[in-house]
């Protein structure tokens, strides 16, 4: 239950960050957005200390550590890849092209006599 008042303070701490940002209308911009980032951050350290908070903490961190594991493809490697599918793609673009074609050619003008 803690979690979920914690959550809601986060939440309005977020929504005074806004309405600080329109409170502040007639003054700089600096201070508009600092109110925001204010009520951002307020909102941040409130919900870092719930028990979601904590949950969501831990799954950044393991993110970033399976992350860290990839083997990324190296910049020949990238370049070919994508050689090899802008080629698949070049390819099947005609296929389909003479495929529509010969289908139209056979349907239009054999069949159905339709000579253009």
């Amino acid at each position: 239950m803690i979690d979920k008042v914690k959550l809601a303070a986060a939440v309005v701490l977020v929504a005074l960050g806004v309405w600080g940002y329109y409170w502040l209308a007639d003054s700089a911009l600096v201070l508009r957005v600092l109110a925001v980032l204010g009520g951002l951050l307020a909102a941040g350290a409130v919900a870092w200390w719930s028990e979601p908070g904590k949950q969501f903490a831990v799954f950044a961190g393991e993110s970033v550590a399976e992350v860290k594991k990839v083997v990324w493809p190296t910049r020949k490697e990238t370049i070919q890849t994508t050689a090899a599918v802008f080629a698949f793609v070049v390819v099947m673009a005609v296929f389909l092209w003479l495929t529509d074609k010969g289908l139209e050619w056979l349907l239009y003008d054999l069949i159905m006599g339709w000579k253009k």
